[in-house]
């Protein structure tokens, strides 16, 4: 079995179409924006939808994408640390089963860390890496995630569109319907840019393996499509690249694969907002020198 991790550069195209692709909680949740309208995604917010895929366990996806996974170590689940309903107290027990004591104080152990059930049982633990730790122990226990989503970004500003909900129902019993004064807010159309990035580095302090790597190559394509809801009825990833390095240390730098892929507004003034998938210069592929130096693809076409 290979513990080896690839060096991976990833961008994912994102388009909105009259939804709100990640709402702000500070701002009575409003399409995040910038102050120079520029859209936002939080990685946080990206990262919760592929959670909640496997999360449905009996669920069409999560049963695709764990099927026939190569080489999972014995004893190796899929379970989702940051669930909403986990109890905090039973992960504390299985990040410190098997570590030594020096009095009350937990003196942290890698190698039993890596063999804990903690490691074995979470897979977005493994992969994005975690917080959670008690005051009697170690800060070893806080790992670094070899995956790291950027802050996803629209390439244009957006014009955001804000709407009363009604109902027939009222909220209450004297009144003959309910409303919910400007509570449908949505972006009119963008174009998303998301960059994330492998670290093979940090495979080892995480206990992170290439299946779980595989998995998260497999389950991205579904992210938006599996969890649409009222407010996100259309946001649609128009392309995920998925770009391998040649070499573990990488083979050309980050920057050069995203700056290659990135869309451009045409048009006189790129700040004006969009209103189709048209209204951009969206490079199919990368130029033939960088195609050299990584394994391109769009996992969008399988």
């Amino acid at each position: 079995m290979s513990d080896h991790i690839k060096r991976v550069t990833g961008l994912l195209i994102i388009e909105t179409v009259n939804s709100n692709p990640n709402g702000n909680p500070d701002q009575e949740s409003d399409p995040r924006v910038r102050d120079n309208g520029q859209g936002e995604i939080s990685p946080v917010s990206f990262k919760r939808k592929l959670r909640d895929l496997m999360e449905w366990t009996e669920g069409p996806v999560c049963q695709a994408v764990t099927e026939k996974l190569p080489e999972v170590p014995n004893g190796y689940t899929f379970g989702i640390l940051e669930s909403r309903e986990r109890d905090i107290a039973s992960v504390h027990s299985e990040q410190k089963e098997g570590q030594p004591k020096k009095g009350k104080k937990i003196e942290f152990d890698q190698s039993i860390f890596e063999q804990s059930p903690f490691v074995r049982k979470y897979w977005d633990a493994r992969l994005f890496g975690n917080t959670f730790l008690e005051k009697d122990m170690d800060k070893g226990f806080i790992k670094t995630g070899v995956v790291q989503f950027g802050m996803g970004l629209s390439v244009s500003p957006v014009v955001i569109q804000r709407h009363t909900n009604t109902k027939k129902a009222p909220l209450d019993e004297d009144k003959g319907s309910g409303m919910a004064p400007l509570a449908y807010r949505v972006v009119q159309h963008g174009v998303y840019v998301m960059p994330f990035y492998t670290n093979p580095s940090l495979a080892k302090m995480s206990g992170c393996k290439p299946c779980d790597v595989e998995l998260l190559k497999r389950l991205i394509p579904y992210a938006y499509d599996h969890t649409r809801s009222a407010i996100r009825p259309d946001v649609r990833i128009r392309h995920a690249w998925w770009m391998e390095h040649n070499d573990p240390l990488g083979s050309c730098p980050d920057y050069l694969l995203i700056d290659a892929l990135m869309p451009k507004r045409k048009g006189d003034d790129p700040s004006d907002p969009s209103s189709s998938w048209a209204d951009y210069d969206v490079p199919p592929k990368l130029p033939d020198d960088l195609r050299q130096k990584v394994k391109c693809e769009d996992l969008m076409e399988k």
